[in-house]
């Protein structure tokens, strides 16, 4: 991945059911907007493109947040299965969409601190490293955003499982880079995260919300 201008797509992952929030997560609003085209609008102020969302569960619901944007909307109707298929989902547009991608990024869509700097952090590091991933660390903890070299899309189109793309950060481990980004340990799961980083919004940043999930990209 060795190359002074990265060319890369980017896959939000916005498919789950958001099933311990009690109601969608990617359609709950933050200052204005919804978390879905938040978390869209950073990574369009990005030099990402292609940028694919990938809509699932509640798609008639989510669907308009995204549909006017410059996006490529994949349906996933294997979203049951997990995070797996919503990667393979997106990895498989991208692929398809541009022989010339260096990249792919891989991004929640429950972040609400995710913006354009952590990602030029971990483009730069892909650059600067020669790594073939790069991922966000907060914590103990690593995890999405994570960048994927073109040699790993194949990996990509091709997992299963509910543990996201962390079992090729293992298989391939000496490939790997960290970008602490402890900004982004705050992911919205539950009532609870949400009310607290409303919190936040309000009276400035504090602890991150959930800084120990094991949300893996």
């Amino acid at each position: 991945m060795k190359t002074k201008s990265l060319h890369f797509g980017a896959v939000v992952l916005a498919a789950g059911a958001s099933t311990r929030m009690g109601a969608p997560k990617q359609l709950l609003r933050l200052d204005g907007r919804t978390l879905l085209r938040r978390t869209v609008d950073a990574v369009l102020a990005s030099p990402a493109w292609p940028v694919v969302v990938v809509l699932g569960a509640h798609l008639d619901a989510i669907r308009p947040e995204v549909v006017r944007l410059p996006v490529l909307v994949v349906e996933n109707s294997a979203w049951e299965e997990g995070l797996a298929s919503s990667i393979r989902a997106g990895a498989r547009m991208l692929a398809s969409f541009s022989l010339s991608l260096d990249a792919a990024l891989l991004v929640l869509c429950d972040q609400p601190n995710l913006s354009p700097k952590a990602i030029a952090r971990l483009t730069d590091v892909a650059v600067e490293s020669g790594k073939t991933i790069v991922a966000a660390r907060y914590g103990d903890h690593s995890g999405p955003p994570a960048l994927f070299a073109r040699r790993h899309f194949q990996e990509l189109t091709e997992l299963r499982g509910p543990g996201g793309a962390r079992p090729l950060l293992a298989r391939h481990a000496d490939l790997v880079a960290m970008v602490d980004l402890p900004e982004l340990a705050a992911d919205l799961d539950t009532p609870e995260d949400y009310a607290s980083f409303q919190r936040t919004l309000e009276t400035g940043p504090s602890v991150p919300t959930n800084a120990s999930s094991s949300t893996s990209p």
